[in-house]
């Protein structure tokens, strides 16, 4: 059975994921953050619809929808600093619906993806954007 988390991953998370239950169903929430990162000049470099897919090949998914973003004049530093991070990046925000039909909006923690990669405390600003994005597109 899945269980419902809300904004329980701290941090010191070991898997470095945060939920944030959204006020909206799954395509608004997803059109929320398209007009948000539209606004803000961030590049959406792909949209992956799970569910639409699934749906494809005649299976049944809940919506489930991955939007890839960032910036290369932020994203690149930090792949610069850590090449490894290039795996974290560009930045992820999952919106999918859970067993109870509530929304949720899920990305990797900036603080986790820092001390994964081993990136200099100046350059977490750089991912740091993903939690205002993930709230407002939430809201």
């Amino acid at each position: 059975m899945e269980q419902e988390r809300e904004i329980s991953m701290s941090a010191s998370s070991p898997t470095g994921i945060v939920d944030v239950p959204s006020s909206h169903p799954v395509d608004e929430t997803v059109e929320r953050l398209r007009h948000i990162l539209q606004a803000n000049g961030v590049t959406l470099f792909a949209f992956i619809d799970h569910s639409g897919e699934a749906a494809k090949v005649g299976l049944k998914m809940r919506p489930t929808k991955l939007l890839i973003f960032g910036s290369p004049k932020a994203g690149t530093p930090l792949m610069l600093a850590a090449p490894s991070s290039a795996i974290d990046l560009p930045l992820k925000i999952l919106i999918w619906e859970d067993a109870q039909g509530k929304s949720w909006v899920t990305y990797n923690s900036p603080d986790y993806v820092q001390r994964r990669h081993g990136i200099a405390s100046e350059l977490r600003q750089n991912i740091a954007v993903i939690e205002s994005l993930a709230a407002k597109a939430a809201e």
